[in-house]
């Protein structure tokens, strides 16, 4: 049976035993099965390859651009590949090139093209030289990486996603620094060979890049023999010796090599090489490691809390005259105010609501990227099943606000449905919009289109809009959940505050734990989009995800009980500040990271990392913020009806 799972990334074992044993039950007589869209290709000796070009891109700018966007040597006509919602979002844009290779026919010095440069194309080369860009390749699905070999480490070989444009550099004797273009390709495309049908299926797509300074005799014409690189001669690139410059009325002669090398590596593993980009051992053992010590501080914390609440609602059941209970202290005093609507409680609706969203649209994403749907071979699907889950979710979203402001006696449930429907989403595409007109002004790649722009309001206005009021409808239809106790006319005075019991200080505390529990992965998510690395231990990720959300719920829950101990009864936009002050620091992390791992030089750049690391940082305080709110709002309901009120 062959079982795959996002364009060629194998199951985990877990997920695939899994596969096997649903697919041996509800369809048994069906042999073998691929998932939609991730079938192999065979092809047999003489068929044509056809290498696709990507964006180009770049650590230093984040600003992605399009292949033609420098005077590269070009097909006869230049045909855009389709592209999913998730895809245009990220700035690809996959187009064919003018490189075409035959199945297992080696070629040795394929001229391509030449061109000669001007004050203005030689400018745009140097620039993206200076900004160090990569240039992106695909064949058959798979991206195009340069092989580099480190000795030091205990991975020999580790694998860089694209070649530079080019390198800067001085001549021996010379202080002046050139910019040197990288004009000579050589391909190696490794194949698995299938001896029964002699057909190979495409396992790997490496470059060496060289800068050459071809030379030839005569005037320039197609016919022309070059003396640097000759395949009758078997005279081939192997240096960089003599560079080719990049400078005005240059001329630059762009060449390459393809060579096929067999490989025992089958199709189904093909992505195993670039998803093992690095040693990661010391970075599997920190994340195990921050793994066992917040599930120890939650084991304890739940302890601590169980133990305590126990022996509270055992002593205050065995009270038996009303003097004794005057006598007491804590939390039991303020039963009568703990359920009294907070301010802004058509707020505390909407942030709850979108929360609820969220928290369905990473719960689902999650658990199809942990079995394989969403792998980095599926370019674009993860953004495009997260944008989608969104739009769903808003059902939900509608449902949960619309349930929580009737418990709050409110009646115009069509204004906290419009409010769910348009606050934070409105919030997000105003920072977007703004941010995407930058990226406009710099004429990049990355810049959504206008098409793409319609597209994702039609989305919102057109899908998630009716959902939330769908399920706003729903929810407000359903009887008001009723509190377990009643509450007092006139508000309880709050006695004066411990210093450590002061809002800010225990909000700010409150979120250090949530925040400890995905610091390391946070380090892995953040490379992945900063430093265009593959993403791919979802398995983790989920882990990571899960004790997230017991640990928001365990440190709002203890903080609400000593709150509640010291007789104030404010306790509704406390819990959802509590675990929300996490965002706080996951933005001081980003901040950190970006002055310490990140080499951004240009101001736009900046902006743009930190436009989206706030985007970033507020639907985390919206997630973590609804788990520590209906944590508390469920602690406190259980506590209080636990007890005896006279």
């Amino acid at each position: 049976m062959a079982v795959q799972g996002g364009g060629g990334r194998r199951l985990g074992p877990f997920a695939l035993h899994l596969w096997i044993f649903l697919s041996l039950l509800l369809f048994p007589h069906i042999r073998s099965f691929y998932l939609p869209g991730v079938a192999p290709q065979d092809f047999n000796k003489g068929d044509p390859l056809k290498v696709k070009v990507n964006k180009l891109t770049s650590t230093k700018t984040q600003l992605p651009y399009s292949y033609y966007s420098l005077p590269y040597c070009r097909p006869e006509t230049i045909v855009d590949s389709a592209e999913n919602l998730g895809e245009v979002l990220r700035g690809d844009r996959i187009e064919n090139s003018p490189y075409v290779f035959k199945m297992r026919e080696p070629q040795m010095c394929n001229v391509v093209c030449r061109v000669e440069l001007n004050a203005k194309t030689a400018k745009e080369f140097k620039e993206k030289i200076d900004d160090e860009y990569r240039v992106n390749m695909i064949l058959d699905n798979l991206p195009l990486v340069v092989p580099v070999r480190r000795p030091e480490q205990e991975l020999s070989t580790v694998y860089q996603h694209g070649f530079y444009v080019g390198l800067r550099g001085q001549y021996a004797g010379s202080k002046d620094e050139k910019h040197f273009i990288n004009n000579h390709l050589t391909f190696t495309v490794k194949f698995h060979k299938d001896p029964e049908t002699d057909s190979s299926r495409i396992v790997g797509f490496e470059v060496k890049p060289f800068s050459v300074k071809h030379e030839y005799e005569g005037k320039w014409n197609e016919n022309n023999r070059l003396l640097t690189c000759d395949p009758h001669a078997k005279r081939a690139v192997t240096n960089s010796d003599s560079p080719q410059e990049v400078e005005d009325k240059k001329e630059i002669i762009f060449t390459y090599d393809v060579e096929f090398q067999e490989s025992d590596v089958k199709w189904a593993s093909r992505w195993d090489t670039y998803l093992l980009m690095a040693d990661d051992q010391i970075h599997w053992f920190s994340i195990v490691n921050s793994l066992m010590i917040v599930l120890f501080l939650s084991g304890m914390v739940a302890m601590i809390m169980l133990r305590t609440l126990y022996r509270d609602i055992s002593k205050y059941n065995q009270l038996e005259t009303q003097e004794e209970a005057q006598e007491e202290t804590g939390w039991k005093l303020v039963h009568g105010d703990v359920f009294r609507p907070p301010t802004n409680s058509d707020l505390l609706c909407v942030y709850a609501g979108t929360g609820v969203q969220f928290f369905g649209m990473i719960l689902v994403t999650m658990i199809f990227a942990a079995l394989g749907f969403l792998s980095p071979s599926n370019r674009g699907g993860l953004m495009t099943a997260m944008l989608l889950l969104w739009v769903v979710m808003g059902l939900f979203a509608g449902y949960s606000a619309t349930r929580l402001y009737k418990m709050f006696k409110g009646t115009d449930w069509k204004k906290i449905a419009l409010k769910t429907a348009f606050m934070f989403p409105g919030t997000v595409f105003a920072i977007f919009f703004v941010l995407n007109a930058i990226i406009w002004g710099e004429k990049s790649s990355g810049a959504v289109p206008f098409g793409t722009m319609f597209a994702l309001v039609l989305l919102w206005f057109g899908i998630s809009v009716p959902l939330v009021f769908v399920g706003g409808y729903v929810g407000f239809k359903k009887p008001a959940i009723e509190d377990p106790v009643k509450t007092n006319k006139i508000p309880r005075q709050i006695p004066e505050q411990a210093w450590y019991m002061n809002p800010v200080f225990s909000i700010l505390i409150g979120g250090i734990l949530p925040f400890g529990a995905v610091f390391i992965e946070l380090f892995f998510i953040l490379t992945s989009i900063w430093l265009h690395q593959f993403y791919y231990i979802f398995g983790f990720l989920f882990i990571v995800f899960l004790i997230l959300l017991v640990t928001c719920a365990e440190i709002t829950i203890v903080l609400c009980y000593f709150q509640l101990c010291s007789e104030d009864y404010l306790w509704w936009w406390r819990s959802y500040l509590t675990s929300g002050s996490s965002a706080f620091y996951l933005f001081l992390y980003a901040a950190f990271y970006f002055f310490t791992k990140l080499e951004i030089t240009k101001p736009v750049s900046g902006v743009l990392y930190f436009g989206y690391m706030l985007i970033g940082s507020y639907a985390f305080f919206v997630l973590t913020g609804a788990v520590g709110f209906y944590a508390c709002l469920l602690f406190t309901r259980l506590i209080y009806s636990s007890v005896k009120i006279d």
